[in-house]
């Protein structure tokens, strides 16, 4: 593992429920040959890159799976916090459009959750997605940069080649990034229904036409990399996205990569693109497991990660 240069934390979102991949914790199946995770993965290589702290956004439900399969093991060798999210963690004046509500308020929400526990700059990634060791290199090296202090509210987003990421078992959603020439991101269009072609990859229309998408479109994972002052930006934007929603809205989210596209339109923040090759892989789909399973086993083989991992 790397010795720390500066602080920096690895946030985790973990609270999702996963409902298509057909029940149960998909942030928890083992992948790997000793019962590995892939958060297991993206923690090795977050750590080896510089990474000190993990913060891992969950539910109270799963508390008690979550420290046996993954939590009490990491703590061994790394600073781990928690936080939770919870549908009742809203400000008071706002409880009523709680009522009937069965999930929780998205990924702003989340990471608006360890507000307190992230007190240095920290990169937000899922629980079920693996990245690589490039991705991770590259933000800590950005957030720890010099030039990541310049001012203005900086941002950073790894991409991914569109091609890299996408399922064998199904249609995937994917925010497909325009980038300017200096690598900053002028714009991401949430893409729906995008599948592998004989030609390389395109999304389903509603009338069952296709259309096509260049396989090395930048796309963004959730991958971004925030610092704490980001804080009150999201709190600020949960109050007005809670005035925005209508009594009878229970399924509409406050969603991180939403709110930075509006800010990036809004000019509020200068978001720079670190670009990898790195091949994504995730369990969208419970066909997946297989696959990354594979991958993994591969990775292994090519001494990217030792076995037992840890």
């Amino acid at each position: 593992m790397a010795e720390n240069k500066a602080n920096a934390a690895l946030v985790i979102m973990a609270a999702g429920i996963g409902s298509r991949y057909g029940g149960g914790i998909k942030q928890l199946e083992a992948v790997g040959p000793n019962g590995e995770i892939i958060m297991d993965y993206s923690i090795y290589d977050a750590v080896r890159a510089g990474f000190n702290k993990v913060i891992f956004i969950i539910r109270k439900d799963i508390e008690k799976d979550f420290l046996e399969i993954i939590g009490n093991r990491v703590a061994k060798f790394v600073d781990v916090e928690y936080a939770f999210q919870e549908l009742d963690d809203i400000p008071e004046d706002y409880k009523e459009k709680r009522q009937g509500r069965t999930k929780p308020w998205g990924t702003g929400q989340a990471v608006l959750a360890c507000r307190g526990l992230a007190r240095a700059p920290f990169v937000v990634i899922n629980a079920d997605d693996y990245y690589g060791r490039e991705a991770f290199q590259k933000v800590y090296d950005w957030l720890t940069g010099e030039h990541a202090r310049s001012g203005a509210l900086n941002v950073c987003m790894v991409s991914f080649l569109l091609g890299n990421t996408l399922s064998d078992n199904g249609s995937v959603t994917r925010g497909v990034c325009r980038v300017d020439r200096n690598r900053f991101l002028e714009d991401v269009e949430e893409t729906y229904n995008i599948i592998k072609t004989k030609d390389g990859a395109g999304t389903r229309l509603e009338d069952g036409a296709i259309r096509p998408i260049p396989v090395d479109a930048p796309v963004s994972m959730n991958m971004w990399g925030l610092y704490p002052e980001f804080f009150d930006v999201l709190e600020e934007e949960f109050t007005a996205f809670l005035n925005q929603l209508a009594i009878d809205d229970k399924k509409r989210e406050y969603l991180l990569p939403i709110l930075i596209g509006q800010m990036v339109h809004e000019k509020k923040v200068a978001v720079e693109v670190l670009s990898t090759g790195d091949k994504w892989f995730g369990v969208t789909y419970k066909e997946d497991k297989e696959s990354v399973r594979q991958a993994l086993e591969k990775l292994i083989h090519a001494g990217v990660y030792p076995t037992p991992l840890y």
